[in-house]
């Protein structure tokens, strides 16, 4: 069964409706365009007494030689549109006054401060302005938090998934992703103010790769391709997808004029540390259920120049494979059977992205992601009726970001497949009762082949986001639209490896005529 967001016919017709839409914000030049994607600068130009500056000449240079142009408007004001995240700086140059220099910490979904005042003097005399060192952001409304690429990669992380990063943020919790159904094991998911996590939205380099049929992501992305990871949870900006909880946001490194690379590995093993003391207890022994445990995790990532100042590379890439044997104990009359089964986890993580500067002020980029992951879990707890699930997501990204004039303009085209599949593990196993001919819930012990298998869940996601600004004079109208073709579905046959029987009856556990 195929889902469709929006018949083709009647998306077109929105679409081309969106485009004549825009959304007008009567505010300071601060409040001026950015998007999930991207930071930016805007302020105000001004002289010693506090009178705006007009026509004043503003050339702001990025990490890459990127190099916009701009001129201060009547009021004073200037916006630089879409940024990627990073340290510039802002000259700025008027007849009379002395030239300004000042270094601006561009962060993702952020507006950084630009606002100079200017000294009388010759143009040709440089002041070097020091930059803001409150961190508090006046400029927006947004309840809202940066993690840099430093801290990402200092900060100790166990697993390595890139939005166990949110949980670093005051307010926000990790919700295991398997909570909400068995396709997400070995994801997370993210609860804003104890807000349920399903409803978050993920978005990557400003495409949105959320999972519409269950919630949480459709991938995950190496940790040590991020270069900076936002969270916002309330008043969001303008250019954020729907969300009723609070949205996730991340942009992706690129490559630079050096050549950077790195390569790690970590070894995590249950022999390391008191790990029994989380063991659960065999109450049929009076011991510990012995439950093994290894991790091993390498990685590595190079970027640099293709072309110095016009073209940039940055490849990525990170394999997860774990050995756990998860526990399954038991109660009488069946504590007999309390043991284990295996539960290895394999995930494959790969991301390479091109930058390319067109001209000074127009920048594209390009990025692929591959995402595989394998899991051996079950839904419930002290089962024996173990599944298979794997997962395969491809993700291609375009971009532009480009100034015409007085207008900036952001543009993002994303093409997404995520593939889920859910098979039984337990025919053809050492595990208790793994080739009866029927299924058995009994209570707690459930054995035997995995009701949920088989199973399949597509989703295919086309979408084409646009976002942009003018200034006029202190105030800054804001516009844009955003495309989404989904296609999801599903195919499920449950019970359909072998018949299930189950306990009823006045005293069973599963009893459906107990009271609540």
């Amino acid at each position: 069964m195929l889902r469709q967001e929006f018949p083709l016919r009647v998306s077109l017709v929105v679409m081309l409706s969106l485009v004549t839409l825009f959304m007008l914000a009567l505010s300071p030049s601060a409040l001026a365009q950015t998007s999930v994607a991207t930071g930016s600068i805007a302020g105000t130009v001004t002289d010693a007494s506090g009178a705006v500056v007009p026509s004043a000449r503003i050339t702001i240079t990025g990490p890459t030689g990127q190099i916009i142009k701009l001129t201060t408007s009547g009021q004073g004001a200037y916006s630089s549109g879409a940024l990627v995240p990073g340290i510039y700086t802002v000259r700025v140059e008027s007849k009379g006054f002395k030239t300004a220099q000042l270094p601006v910490d561009v962060k993702v979904d952020n507006i950084a401060n630009g606002t100079v005042k200017l000294e009388l003097g010759l143009e040709s005399t440089v002041v070097e302005v020091q930059a803001n060192d409150i961190q508090v952001n006046t400029e927006q409304a947004t309840v809202q938090g940066v993690l840099t690429a430093s801290q990402i990669e200092s900060l100790p992380v166990n697993g390595r998934n890139f939005l166990d990063l949110a949980q670093l943020e005051p307010g926000v919790q990790i919700q295991d992703g398997e909570n909400f159904d068995p396709t997400k094991v070995g994801y997370s998911s993210i609860s804003f103010g104890g807000r349920f996590g399903r409803t978050a939205r993920i978005s990557v380099d400003g495409v949105d790769v959320s999972d519409e049929t269950v919630g949480t992501t459709t991938e995950d992305i190496p940790a040590s391709g991020i270069q900076e990871f936002s969270l916002a949870q309330s008043t969001l900006d303008l250019s954020n997808d729907l969300t009723s909880s609070g949205a996730v946001n991340v942009t992706t490194k690129s490559g630079t004029n050096k050549v950077h690379g790195e390569a790690y590995g970590f070894f995590r093993n249950s022999t390391v540390g008191g790990a029994k003391l989380l063991e659960p207890w065999d109450t049929s022994t009076d011991t510990f259920i012995n439950t093994p445990y290894q991790r091993n995790q390498e990685g590595g990532s190079v970027g640099g120049p293709i072309i110095r100042d016009k073209f940039f590379f940055f490849l990525d890439g990170e394999r997860t494979l774990q050995h756990l044997a998860a526990p399954v104990p038991e109660s009488a009359p069946y504590n007999q059977f309390s043991g284990t089964f295996a539960a290895p986890f394999k995930e494959d993580e790969l991301q390479a992205r091109a930058d390319y500067n067109l001209t000074k002020s127009a920048r594209l980029f390009y990025r692929f992601n591959y995402f595989k992951n394998s899991v051996y879990a079950t839904f419930f707890p002290s089962s024996f009726q173990v599944y298979n699930n794997l997962d395969y997501t491809r993700n291609d990204v375009a971009g532009a970001d480009f100034n015409t004039g007085s207008i900036t303009n952001s543009i993002r085209f994303s093409y997404l497949k995520f593939q889920n599949r859910i098979l039984d593990a337990v025919r053809g196993s050492d595990l208790p009762f793994a080739n009866y001919p029927v299924a058995i819930n009994i209570g707690t012990f459930t054995v035997g082949p995995n009701l949920l298998a088989p199973q399949a869940t597509p989703q295919s996601d086309h979408q084409l986001k646009y976002d942009g600004s003018k200034t006029f004079g202190k105030n800054i109208l804001r516009f844009g639209f955003g495309y989404n073709h989904i296609q999801g579905g599903g195919f499920a046959s449950f019970f359909k490896i072998a018949p299930q029987v189950f306990e009823f009856g006045p005293g069973a556990s599963n009893d459906p005529t107990a009271a609540s």
